[in-house]
């Protein structure tokens, strides 16, 4: 993607140079692996996400803060995740002004390191990139896209970590535009995998976002900037998740969607441009 001299956001919060020693979180081993696998690209609803860091920061305590120089490549790192944030903003006043959908109400963006606080309670690097309605800010350890690549199979590149941020402010839409809490609703009374399936129409539509952002945004893109995106959302399918993890898959645990239907549901934003066709919900998944 092409980026450097661009605008890049103020509404970054860089932590990156911040982290406290020891664990910050009791207990997070495990469910810090729980939550990787149910909740990449997650923690949008406020009621998947939001509990888990709640529980884990009722057991969290003071540590001391350690400060250090960010390298050059985290500081470029840093001036690309901006920049895509940049673009966000840019494209989504449009799409609500042209939609008459309202004004667009910009998120803000921290880049940390290891462990963060959130008003949805504390969390660590293992639970993914995630966007937190509470504060409405989407939260970004940008390390989490090498051990997308080792350890999921995904494609390295930039335009990975431009998917990842664009889902997450996707979700930050969803808030904006009172489906995710129409999606808590819904979910109330339902068994686990009614739940679970509006959950996973909820991420696709972030999917679809994600993908009408890169529509907009392409005279940015470079030549396989959409594979990798595409291979991103591949291995984050819950299929390939519990397939890489468990060895066989539980359709009816699915949070997510599989690997077919989030790159379906990108493309589908992405080829169409259109803000109308984003209704994953009227769809038999």
């Amino acid at each position: 993607m092409k980026w450097q001299g661009r605008r890049q956001s103020d509404n970054v919060e860089d932590r990156r140079g911040m982290s406290s020693k020891g664990k910050v979180i009791a207990g997070g081993g495990i469910i810090g692996i729980i939550v990787l696998l149910l909740q990449v690209f997650g923690g949008e609803t406020g009621q998947t996400i939001a509990p888990i860091l709640e529980q884990m920061n009722q057991s969290s305590s003071q540590q001391e803060t350690v400060q250090r120089e960010l390298t050059p490549e985290e500081i470029k790192i840093g001036g690309f995740a901006k920049t895509v944030l940049a673009d966000t903003e840019d494209i989504w006043t449009k799409v609500f002004s042209d939609n008459q959908i309202g004004i667009y109400e910009k998120p803000k963006m921290v880049l940390f390191t290891d462990a963060v606080q959130t008003a949805c309670g504390s969390a660590t690097a293992t639970s993914g990139p995630f966007y937190c309605p509470a504060d409405k800010k989407v939260y970004m350890d940008l390390r989490f896209f090498e051990e997308l690549r080792t350890r999921f199979g995904a494609k390295g590149g930039d335009f990975a970590i431009a998917y990842v941020i664009a889902h997450e402010v996707g979700h930050h839409v969803q808030t904006l535009l009172g489906t995710s809490q129409k999606v808590r609703q819904a979910q109330q009374g339902k068994s686990k995998a009614d739940a679970n399936k509006l959950s996973v129409c909820l991420e696709l539509q972030a999917d679809f976002y994600a993908g009408l952002w890169a529509h907009y945004n392409k005279k940015y893109l470079e030549t396989g900037d959409i594979e990798e995106a595409l291979s991103a959302a591949h291995a984050v399918g819950d299929d390939a998740i519990q397939n890489k993890m468990q060895g066989h898959v539980v359709p009816d645990s699915f949070t997510h969607g599989t690997s077919e239907q989030r790159m379906k549901w990108f493309m589908k934003g992405y080829n169409s441009g259109d803000f109308r066709q984003h209704d994953t919900f009227a769809e038999e998944l």
